[in-house]
Parts: structure tokens; C-alpha cells; sequence
């Protein structure tokens, strides 16, 4: 995958712009077998799921690089040490980071505001949404211009992408994490906190196996959710 030109479907150089000021931090979790994607571990097996949670950091690694930012790094838990992750790093010449000791917020937090110190925006997205292509991460770029944060919402409830402008721990602390209301609080809290904020269309995270069905077609998991949703009605049947 190639770069976008800077000029490219933007006359006015806007997207352009906002991407050379603007670093994004690919937070993920080391591809380990039966450590990541715990829950496709009935439809995949240890070894296929984390084949996969592999294959999509390596596609949200491909978006990050043709996107064009100032600055992309990946960061990774519980370290950064897997082998996969160094050679995607070395593949793309990426920083690789630690994400550190924490809950999701804290370890967030964290991230962003090391970066905040050294760039305009920072937008952090994570890995289960390959959605989450160049051009929704250029316009998700566009969109913090002019506002304090920017969010891509998870159909699942949370969210699949945040962006700030400056720093906001009132929007990662004490954050029920991993629970369908988690865009809906952030909301809350960013009001509460006068911010002014964006939000692009909601995407598909790939958790359950009935999300596998939101995989690019090629990819040899699609077929899966076809088998999951099929197994899950025998089991509702057999109820």
C-alpha cells in the first residue's frame, strides 16, 4: 500500500494538512495464543485467533502508513518483545513503544499525552476494527481540527478510535471498560467537561464470532461467522 498523495481528492490541501500534524499511536496486544481474542477461541481455536488479532495488526498498520501522519508508533502489552510485532515494526520503520502498568484508561491516558507534548493531535486507535481504513483515519484527523477530541464509535458500544487535541484524563479514568457503555460515558464526561468534540460513523469490532462476518471477504476467518451464527442457533435450540 502506498502513501496518498498530499493533494489527493483534497484541493485544498485541508486533509493534507492536518495529517503532517498529527501522530497516531496503534495500540495493540501481542499476538499470543490464548492470551488475545479470547473470545473467538470456540470459533478459531488459540491458534487462529491470535493468527488473526496478527493479521489485524498487520492491516491497521497498513492503513496507518498510507494515511500519511506526521508521526505513527506501535504500542504494545504486556511488552514489546513478540517477534511479529518487531518485524512490522521493522517492516514499516515504526516506533515501537511499551503501553506500561495500568487499566485500558490509564495506559490511554498515558500514550496520548506523551505524544500531546510532542505533536498538535494525537489520534490512538486500536486493532479489532478494519474498518478503520486511511481514509476514515485522514478524516478522523480533519475532524479534530478545530475541536478537543474525535471519536469513531464501536457498533458494540464503545469505540474503536479517539483523537485528542489536549490532554483529557476525566475521559479515562474510572471508565467502565470493556462494557457496551462506554462511548455513551465518554460522552458524558466530555460534555460534562465543556470539550468540544467530533464523531465519525460507528464500525464493527471483530470480538464475538458472529463479527466475523465484518472481515474483509478474502480473509479465511469470513466463513467462520456463517459456522458461529449457525452454531449458536443449534445451541438456543437445544435450550
Amino acid at each position: 500500500m502506498k502513501p496518498m498523495a498530499a493533494g489527493h481528492n483534497d484541493p485544498h490541501g485541508k486533509l493534507a494538512a492536518a495529517c503532517a500534524h498529527t501522530a497516531l499511536i496503534v495500540f495493540a496486544k501481542n499476538p499470543v495464543p490464548g492470551q488475545v481474542k479470547t473470545r473467538l477461541i470456540p470459533a478459531l481455536g488459540a491458534l487462529g485467533a491470535a493468527a488473526l488479532a496478527e493479521r489485524l495488526l498487520a492491516w491497521a498498520l497498513d492503513a496507518a502508513c498510507v494515511a500519511a501522519f506526521q508521526h505513527v508508533e506501535i504500542c504494545t502489552a504486556p511488552d514489546t518483545e513478540h517477534p511479529a510485532v518487531q518485524a512490522l515494526a521493522r517492516r514499516h520503520g515504526l516506533t515501537l513503544t511499551h503501553q506500561g502498568d495500568g487499566d485500558l484508561g490509564v495506559r490511554m491516558h498515558r500514550a496520548l499525552s506523551r505524544l500531546l507534548g510532542l505533536h498538535q493531535q494525537v489520534l490512538l486507535m486500536g486493532t479489532d476494527a478494519p474498518a478503520l481504513d486511511a481514509t476514515v483515519l485522514r478524516q478522523a484527523a480533519l475532524a479534530l481540527q478545530g475541536h478537543d477530541a474525535v471519536f469513531v464509535p464501536a457498533l458494540d458500544g464503545g469505540y474503536a478510535l479517539v483523537g485528542l487535541s489536549r490532554p483529557a484524563p476525566m475521559l479515562f479514568e474510572d471508565m467502565r471498560w470493556s462494557t457496551s457503555q462506554v462511548m455513551q460515558d465518554t460522552r458524558e464526561r466530555v460534555e460534562s467537561a465543556g470539550l468540544r468534540w467530533a464523531e465519525r460513523p460507528a464500525v464493527a469490532d471483530i470480538d464475538e464470532p458472529a463479527d466475523l462476518s465484518h472481515l474483509p471477504p478474502d480473509w479465511p476467518w469470513h466463513a467462520r461467522a456463517d459456522q458461529a451464527r449457525g452454531a449458536a442457533r443449534e445451541a438456543a435450540t437445544g435450550a
